[in-house]
Order: C-alpha cells, then sequence, then structure tokens
C-alpha cells in the first residue's frame, strides 16, 4: 500500500453532484483516507453544512482523514496534491437565461452548458474564475494536480493546457466513469445479464474504443472476442427506444436519448455515447425542419424542477446533519466519484485505465496532436497517456473539428478579453444560423448576466 497521504483540495465544495461524493471517496479509500480533505466555497453557509458532514463522516467511520474549510482557496492551497475545480455561480439561474434567450432566437438546448450561446456564456461567467485559481495554484501548490471538473469542460481544459502550461492539468466528465460505462455496452451487447456478471476475463476480452470532444464522443469500436457486437448494441437501443416517452425525474436532457441514438447510428454507422448532450451538438433536433420528424424538437432546459432538485439534495444533507438520518446510512446513500476514483488510481499507481479530457498525442490518427478529446488514458502521478483508438469516420471528424474550432476560439475569446473572438466563437458555433442573431443574443445575455462575467467585457465596443 501506498505511504502517500495526499491532500485533496476541492473548489466549489458546495456543489452537490460532487461534494458529497468526495466526501465518501475520500473516506472509505484505503489509499486516500489518511490524506486531508480541504472543503473551498465562497457561500459559507453552504461550505459549513459540507464541512460538518464531512466531519461527521470520518467520525463515523473511524477514519484518519483531516478535514479543513475555509471560503478562501489561498488559505489552504499549501501543500496541496490534487485540486478539484467543481464550483458554478448561481449556474440553474444563468443556465435557465442562457436558454430562454436562445429559445428566443430559435436555438433549443436542453442543458446549455457546453455547445450553443449556452456553452459559450456558461465559459465566460466561470473562465476567468479557473484562470484567476490557476494563478493561485501556480504560486502557492505548482506541483499540484489541477482537475476541471467545470463545464464547458472542453474549452476550460483548453484554457488550462495554452494559458498554465506550466500546471499539470486534465479535464473530467462523469459521463464515461469507468468500468461502469463499459459495463453499461456489456449489457447492452448481451455479453452480461447484470453487472455482477462483469469480471476481469470479461474485461480483457471486451475491445472497446470510444473517443471524441467532451459530450460529442462516439463508440468507434466495440468487440467481444474479435466479434463485432455494435450491431447489438444499436438494436438493444432501437428496442428501448420504442417506450421511451419521459425523461422521469432527469429531465431535458434524458428525453428520446435512444431514439436519437437509434436515427444517429442509421446515418452514420456509429453510436453516441452521450445522448442527452450529443443531441445538442446537431442541427437535426432544432425544430428547423420542413416536415416533421418523428423525434420531436428538444426540450428546453428546466430551470425551476432544476431549483427543487437542488432543494431535495440540500434536504438530505440537512437530514444528515440534525440526525435525522443517522449518519451510517452516509455510506449506503452515496459511492465512488469519477475525479476521486482517479486521484486514488495515481496514488496507489493501481494502474486502471479512465476517461480524461485531454490532448490527443496521436491517439485518434487523423486529427491533429493537440486536439483537446475524451479519450481513455492511462492516469499515473507522472501524466496522462491517451491509450491509441484508431482513425475519426468521415463526417463525424468534420463535426468534431467545427466543434473543436467553437471550444478553442470560446477559450481564446474568454482569456484574452477579445470581442472579435467571441463573435467569431458565436457564428462558428454550429447551432447558430444567423449573424443578426448571433449578435443580439450576445448583447443580451452580456447585460442579462452583468453581475457575474468581469467588467471589463462592458468597456469593449461592439462590432
Amino acid at each position: 500500500m501506498s505511504s502517500f497521504s495526499p491532500k485533496v483540495v476541492v473548489l466549489g465544495a458546495g456543489s452537490l453532484f460532487f461534494g458529497r461524493q468526495a466526501i465518501w471517496q475520500m473516506v472509505h479509500s484505503e489509499y486516500l483516507n489518511k490524506g486531508t480533505l480541504a472543503l473551498v466555497d465562497t457561500n459559507e453557509e453552504r461550505l459549513n453544512k459540507l464541512v460538518k458532514l464531512a466531519r461527521m463522516v470520518v467520525e463515523a467511520n473511524k477514519a484518519d482523514l483531516k478535514i479543513e474549510g475555509c471560503v478562501d482557496r489561498k488559505q489552504v492551497l499549501k501543500d496541496a496534491d490534487f485540486v478539484v475545480l467543481s464550483f458554478a455561480e448561481d449556474t440553474v439561474k444563468y443556465r435557465g437565461i442562457d436558454c430562454a434567450i436562445s429559445e428566443k432566437y430559435g436555438i433549443r438546448m436542453c442543458s446549455g452548458d457546453t455547445i450553443g450561446p449556452g456553452g459559450i456564456f456558461r465559459a465566460m461567467r466561470e473562465l476567468p474564475v479557473i484562470m484567476e485559481c490557476a494563478r493561485d495554484i501556480e504560486e502557492i501548490c505548482p506541483e499540484a494536480w489541477v482537475i476541471n471538473y467545470i463545464n464547458p469542460s472542453t474549452v476550460n481544459g483548453i484554457a488550462l493546457a495554452r494559458y498554465a502550461p506550466n500546471l499539470k492539468s486534465f479535464a473530467l466528465c462523469d459521463s464515461h466513469h469507468m468500468p461502469h460505462k463499459k459495463i453499461i455496452y456489456a449489457k447492452r451487447a448481451g455479453i452480461i445479464r447484470d453487472k455482477s456478471e462483469y469480471t476481469e476475463e470479461t474485461d480483457r476480452k471486451f475491445d472497446l474504443r470510444i473517443a471524441g470532444v467532451n459530450h460529442f464522443t462516439w463508440l468507434l469500436k466495440a468487440e467481444y472476442e474479435g466479434i463485432d457486437v455494435v450491431p447489438a448494441i444499436a438494436e438493444s437501443l432501437k428496442r428501448s427506444a420504442e417506450t421511451e416517452t419521459t425523461g422521469g425525474d432527469k429531465g431535458a436532457k434524458a428525453l428520446f436519448n435512444d431514439a436519437i441514438s437509434g436515427q444517429l447510428y442509421d446515418i452514420f454507422g456509429y453510436l453516441p455515447t452521450c445522448t442527452a448532450h450529443t443531441k445538442e451538438y446537431v442541427p437535426y433536433w432544432q425544430g428547423l425542419g420542413k416536415r416533421k420528424d418523428t423525434i420531436p424538437p428538444l426540450s428546453i432546459w428546466e430551470t425551476e424542477d432544476r431549483y427543487k432538485r437542488h432543494e431535495v439534495m440540500w434536504k438530505q444533507v440537512d437530514s444528515f446533519l440534525s440526525g435525522a438520518t443517522p449518519i451510517e446510512e452516509f455510506t449506503t446513500s452515496f459511492g465512488p466519484d469519477h475525479a476521486t476514483d482517479i486521484i486514488e488510481n495515481m496514488v496507489a499507481g493501481l494502474g486502471k485505465p479512465f476517461y480524461i479530457n485531454t490532448l490527443n498525442q496521436g491517439a485518434v490518427s487523423n486529427m491533429n496532436h493537440d486536439a483537446f478529446l475524451e479519450l481513455l488514458c492511462e492516469v499515473t502521478m507522472d501524466g496522462v497517456k491517451p491509450l491509441p483508438v484508431g482513425e475519426m469516420p468521415r463526417g463525424i471528424r468534420g463535426m468534431q473539428e467545427l466543434v473543436l474550432d467553437t471550444h478553442e476560439l470560446t477559450a481564446e475569446a474568454v482569456v484574452e478579453g477579445s470581442m472579435e473572438k467571441l463573435r467569431r466563437a458565436m457564428l462558428t458555433d454550429p447551432l447558430v444560423h444567423s449573424i443578426a442573431d448571433a449578435d443580439e443574443m450576445i448583447k443580451e445575455l452580456l447585460e442579462l448576466e452583468k453581475d457575474v462575467i468581469p467588467e471589463s467585457w462592458y468597456t469593449k465596443s461592439f462590432v
């Protein structure tokens, strides 16, 4: 067992989609639970709740994990081995604004946080803070690994790689958490009936290759014992699509995903692996066609329902804190998180592969070495090494390049404070279809989000 006792700093601990799982993993991992978990959030009330919860979980499990909490990241960055970025300023509110304004100009977004005007303006809000954090890390703990867990993941990852090149960084998305993603496809292919049947031997025989820009990834190969099982996976999706009518409590992102996966497979011969987002990257379900499609246009991001979901999550935290729910039940309520799984793997040298957003480095042979892609990688304390994938198919590759150009222009526009590049990013984006509309969306979103966008943008002239 590794004697390394890591210090993990979480910036944005109040993120309920990460903070609670990070606590679970840091407490339960034998490789991490003798280290330090430092929680940081600018919302002191939420921070105090998470710190108290973490300490209760540590005590209940008799772990040696040290818990720190602070509203000022500079106070806890010293000696950090890993810094996880997971913050988002009033994300439900502003994603709601992004999606409402986009809909006004004929752009339908079910998520609105990575592509389209929503993706660009989320970067406008979050990326300046990310770069401030990067500067503090360079000064206080320059050897720490920086893990971006904030959307748009590709934009933010590109910015860290390009504008903070001395830092060791990569970006994450939880949609391809391993080995869960591989198990899902093994069930779809009929290789196993239940996850309990998935063994190391099954894993070794199952050659699965996924690649692409984050949220626009594709299943490029799936073979079991040398036999192509992609058609079986596609048929499974089409069968489940026959009864697919609602997104349930997951909202607009979950609507008609299996049916859309089947349509994209019929067109391109490959399956999208993150359909809840991929359907937003292409124009087919924007409602622009002259003839009615079998799948309705995308539903819009549901702001009020999201607020309710967050309220339920905080009530769960409060229930643990008050004792209404025994703290011992925390163990069965949560489980491993993608980022802390990877940190555990790096600290202990477990040799597990994970999907990472990083530079291509030749993994996809017909895309640039510096293309920022989501790839299966070996991840160690020495670095991230993408595993070979092969070629990106024609058609899909062209769309990938357009999305990458949009993301790269967005990163450049935000970091450089360039209105010219902001406009160019908006007009490169695959969902934008009018110069005049793009200009109006930029003006309206700048005005509506001026509370969280740097003041410097409001001194610039607009073309």
